[in-house]
């Protein structure tokens, strides 16, 4: 009988070791690329996160308990305070999925995740904080991390059931685990070039406009409001008044400077390099003479308002305020549905930053201001990965390109003291505005991130400035590039490298199965032991309960 038994006992151990295996059957494992939080160092103080590396199961950010987890949310579900939670518990990475299509997310969600993009941006976090674009995979993970959250309604007894025999999870992993690098080895490159005006020793209008980007994310920073719509105007206005310039009855007692600038969202320090490269170290420059004014185009792709943001009150009689009288009288006589008004701010020279690209002038005595369709300069609008091409209205950005066009022929050409009409249009006909080159040049703008840590390194990035610098040339004189490298011992900004990183993702059983499972194990084989120990006595049980049913 010992060896029927043992052969028993040996199947159902097969059986057994069968369904364990089964269970820790390996699972296909899906590889991504997320991209890092901002981490860099500017005027003494530290932005972004400070963590990179990344291994742990992903949560639901509904989930009560997130410590060493890593939250996963989508746009729609990111707050503050969602993220800020997620820090007090100690979470080991925060994992954000974006849409593909932001044009597909409600107007509502996109701004209430802008706002909280600014605000998360404000400070450092020690957690890693990863941006991810949606796939099949990651949503399916998703959904399935949602659900198990939603069980927290059930009992205790039924959801540690539950979560021990029928959930799975997901464990988020880096492929590469280098330790982060600083970097000071920045570079900004500033593009210029000049229209030369009537008169030899005419004064000059200066139009410039930075041309990198900004959000939570650098690699999926796009920035078509702000500020490719500033770039698209004035590349706009460099091809069209290149045609007035270009006849001598029509060239104006005026020269037209053109600039395009970068660190534009760090403190203009593109800017602020050129500015000092000729004041303080050309020997001769536009700068250094008669100066009329600075205009900065900044997010002007949307809305029915345009604020001119000045650093003190214009003067009467003074350029700026001329120019502001003749923008009035544009608005008012062929588009009086946009509201116009004028926003002082004084710069306080206690604070190392400013907010808008005319402070940096301001601050060297320069006539300047910025013209934007934003009132507060802190606006969440200004730095967002949700700054796509979907939020760009194309109908509006060509309006504005012509307000500001109109504007400046009338003030350069006096047309107001020579009895022209208010609502006289210059720009029209082989001078209208192109619908289809602006929407080819943003789309170019738009085509590769333009955040500035990337502009001097990647090739599409660098070609990228390159295609700005043939537009300057296929129309302006006197153009020059301009690249500016930081001190090495005495940085303006420090970066940080590891921004763009493959995670693999594994689908696993939990910890809790392997219990549950192990538990079922023993309680089987203390009954097989048992069966086997008592086989007789339980032979003989069997035998009698047949006898007697049979009799």
């Amino acid at each position: 009988m010992l060896p029927r038994e043992l052969s028993v006992a040996a199947v159902l151990l097969l059986c057994v070791q069968s369904l364990h295996g089964s269970a820790f059957h390996p699972v296909s494992s899906h590889e991504f690329t997320a991209y890092r939080m901002q981490q860099y160092n500017l005027v003494q103080q530290k932005y972004g996160c400070r963590g990179a590396i990344l291994g742990a199961e992903a949560r639901s950010a509904d989930e009560p308990v997130l410590t060493r987890r890593c939250v996963i949310m989508k746009v729609m579900d990111f707050t503050t305070e969602k993220y800020l939670e997620a820090q007090r518990q100690n979470a080991a990475a925060i994992l954000i999925l974006l849409p593909t299509n932001i044009s597909a997310v409600p107007y509502d969600s996109i701004q209430s995740f802008m706002v909280s993009e600014s605000e998360v941006l404000l400070k450092e976090i020690l957690i890693p904080v990863y941006v991810a674009p949606e796939d099949e995979k990651l949503l399916i993970m998703y959904e399935e991390v949602k659900q198990a959250a939603a069980t927290r309604t059930l009992s205790i007894f039924v959801r540690v059931l539950r979560s021990m025999v029928t959930a799975t999870a997901f464990q988020m992993s880096l492929s590469n685990t280098a330790a982060i690098k600083s970097s000071t080895d920045t570079t900004f490159t500033t593009l210029e070039g000049v229209l030369p005006g009537a008169e030899e020793d005419a004064p000059t209008i200066v139009i410039t406009a930075h041309y990198d980007s900004y959000g939570l994310a650098p690699w999926l920073s796009y920035g078509a409001d702000s500020n490719g719509s500033g770039v698209t105007i004035l590349l706009e206005l460099v091809r069209l008044f290149q045609k007035l310039f270009s006849s001598p009855g029509t060239k104006p007692p005026f020269n037209l400077m053109f600039s395009l600038t970068g660190g534009g969202k760090y403190n203009f320090l593109g800017t602020k390099r050129w500015i000092e490269d000729h004041l303080d170290h050309a020997e001769s420059s536009l700068l250094h003479d008669n100066v009329a004014f600075v205009l900065c185009l900044d997010t002007l792709a949307n809305s029915d308002e345009l604020h001119m943001h000045v650093s003190r009150p214009p003067k009467p009689d003074s350029p700026i305020q001329s120019f502001l009288e003749q923008l009035e009288e544009v608005v008012s006589s062929r588009f009086p549905w946009v509201k116009v008004g004028l926003v002082h701010k004084k710069i306080n020279l206690v604070e190392s930053s400013v907010v808008w690209e005319h402070e940096r002038y301001s601050l060297r005595r320069i006539p300047s201001f910025t013209l934007s369709r934003l009132e507060d300069p802190k606006s969440e609008l200004r730095g967002s990965m949700l700054d796509t091409m979907s939020q760009v209205d194309f109908r509006k950005m060509k309006r504005n390109g012509v307000i500001v066009a109109e504007t400046l022929a009338r003030y350069m050409y006096n047309l107001s003291d020579k009895g022209s009409p208010k609502d006289m249009q210059v720009f029209k006909g082989q001078l209208d505005f192109h619908d289809s080159r602006m929407s080819s040049l943003m789309s170019s703008l738009t085509s590769v991130p333009r955040a500035t840590q990337l502009l001097d390194k990647e090739p599409a990035h660098i070609l990228l400035v390159n295609s700005l610098e043939h537009e300057f040339k296929r129309h302006l004189q006197q153009v020059h590039r301009h690249t500016f490298r930081q001190d090495k011992k005495d940085p303006d900004i420090t970066f940080f490298d590891q921004m763009s990183q493959q995670i693999v993702m594994y689908r696993v059983k939990p910890a809790a199965f392997d219990l549950f499972l192990g538990g079922c194990i023993a309680a089987y084989l203390a009954i097989v032991y048992y069966t086997i120990q008592n086989f007789d006595y339980l032979y003989i049980k069997l035998k009698a309960a047949a006898k007697y049913k049979h009799e």
